[in-house]
Formats: structure tokens, sequence, C-alpha cells
């Protein structure tokens, strides 16, 4: 029998009290996020193997919690808090289910229970408190838990069983949910956008999903300088990009000069994912896998548009 949620981690206070403190013992360590989540769990005897068997899983909970947050430090927060509980109660963490299963189930534990990324302490001064109104703005609109179940199941491959496990809903649920946040976040965004991809088929799939949703694109790249070129020429208000172009190019290169000139949400989509997730800041806050459903880069648009000033709706 699968736990109930509440038992999962202790409560609020105690996170806060007992475990919290060790946060700055998960600070980068020469700006290696993952290598000092590795070393944190494995602090104790009682959590090495445990820690063992979730520490494949994390880059993907950072990638997820980020998308669910809008920000890479109000997502790592969360994700350094559920490490957290979980040191400080390792024989409270699901062992009946799947490793990573149990990892998210103890993040929502955490993301449900907890106020730790709402404090004014815990706000960085590089979020602001634009994105945070931009947030609410959105959130009025939608019921968190279809975002949620959006995420997981078009962006972090759970299937709906699973999702409903994480979310605490019945699996009948969960389709509802999904199809009631792409319907209300398309309502609520559109964008210009610009596609940086050597592939001819996968660029005219990314091109139809992108117009299908309601959205212009104002070009597709297949090289570093062009990427530059369009982006300088016609201002997009999305870029979606692979990292590895047609002369031997990078993608990342020509994201690196457009954020030079202004501020654009970014979806990379590539087959070396593990070029991107290394633990260095900055990350990105939306990555796809190639070869990539339709569904997760319709996902991942809605979420990108989601926190994005130029598409927040009207009052």
């Amino acid at each position: 029998m699968k736990p109930n949620c509440a038992s999962l981690v202790p409560c609020p206070m105690r996170i806060n009290s007992d475990a919290i403190g060790a946060t700055k013992r998960v600070a980068y360590a020469g700006g290696r996020f993952h290598k000092a989540l590795r070393d944190y769990l494995r602090e104790t005897p009682t959590v090495m193997s445990l820690g063992q068997q979730l520490a494949p899983h994390l880059p993907f909970l950072r990638r997820y919690a980020r998308a669910l947050t809008g920000s890479q430090s109000h997502g790592d927060r969360y994700v350094r808090a559920t490490l957290e509980a979980i040191v400080a109660a390792p024989e409270e963490f699901p062992r009946e289910v799947d490793p990573r299963l149990g990892l998210y189930r103890m993040f929502h534990a955490i993301w449900n229970s907890t106020n730790y990324d709402e404090s004014p302490e815990n706000m960085s001064a590089a979020d602001g408190d634009g994105q945070e109104a931009i947030a609410r703005a959105r959130l009025a609109r939608m019921t968190p838990l279809s975002r949620q179940a959006l995420l997981l199941t078009a962006m972090e491959g759970f299937t709906p069983e699973d999702a409903a496990y994480l979310i605490d809903v019945d699996t009948s649920e969960v389709e509802a949910l999904v199809a009631e946040a792409l319907s209300e976040i398309e309502k609520q965004t559109r964008a210009r956008v610009l596609i940086i991809e050597d592939e001819p088929i996968i660029a005219m799939d990314i091109e139809t999903i992108v117009r299908d949703l309601g959205h212009e694109v104002t070009g597709v790249a297949v090289t570093r300088d062009e990427a530059v070129a369009l982006a300088m020429e016609d201002r997009p208000g999305l870029v979606l990009a692979d990292i590895q172009l047609a002369d031997d190019s990078s993608g990342i290169d020509a994201v690196k000069d457009i954020l030079a000139e202004f501020e654009v949400p970014v979806i990379f989509i590539t087959a070396f994912p593990e070029r991107l997730l290394t633990g260095e800041r900055p990350e990105p806050t939306f990555l796809i896998t190639k070869p990539f459903q339709r569904s997760t880069v319709k996902a991942a648009i809605a979420q990108a548009l989601f926190f994005d000033q130029a598409t927040v709706p009207a009052a």
C-alpha cells in the first residue's frame, strides 16, 4: 500500500529547524551542484545506499523543479529541501516504489507542505519581483495540480498512474488535468518563435508544433551566425535551439550571443542533454531530450511562456 503523502516528510517546522540549516553544506561546491548534492547524501552511512540510487535522478528532478517554479534558484532550493528531509528521516523514504518515483514523491511532499520558497529571505536578487508577479498572474487562472500533471507526464515521462501517485489524485483525473493546463496556458500566451535546428525534418516538425499552438515562427536557422542574424533582424519572444548545428557551430554559443543583446526565454532541444545538465551555472530552465514527443515540446513551450513578461495575461 502506498504511503499517505503527509507521512513522507517531517512537518514543516521540523524541516526548517533540524534540516534547513544544512543548506550551507549543499552550497555550490566549486560550481558543481550535483557533486555537492551527492556528497550531502553520503554524509551519514544510513543514507549512503539511498544516495547512490537517487544521484542519477537529481539532474532531472532539478529540471522539473525549475520548470515548475520558472527559476533555477527557486527550483534548486526545493530540491535541496527535499534532500534535507531525506537525510533527516531516511526511514520515511517510500521504499516500495522505484527510487525515482520515491524521490519525486518526497519533492511533492515538500512542495505541498512548506512555504520555504516563498519567504522574502529565500528570494534571490536575480529572480526579482517581476517574475513572481508574472507567476502569480498566471497561477490565479490555473489549478496548480494541472500544471504538475502536465509537467510530470509530458516533460518527465511519468505514466498517468505514476503522476496520479505523485500528486495524490485518481488516475482518471490526470488526463483531464493535463488538458486543462494546456488549454489555459495556450489561451494566455502567444509568442513569435525563432527555431535553431539544422535537421530539416526535425525543424519542420517543431515549426508545425509551434504554429499549431497559435504562435508565429520568425525563422529557422541552421548555423550560429544565421541564428544571431535572424534574431537581430526580427526579435523573437521565444527561442527553440539545438546545440549541434550544420557547420559544427554551437547552438549554445548562438543563444549566448542572442542573450547578450536582449532577454528571451530559451528551450534547448538536443540529443546531448549531458552537455547542458552539468551542475554549473548557467543551466537552461527548459531542456528537451531527442527524440522527443510532440506533447513534450508543447509542454515546454507553455511553461517557458508561462513566466515570460511579454505574454502576461490581461487583468
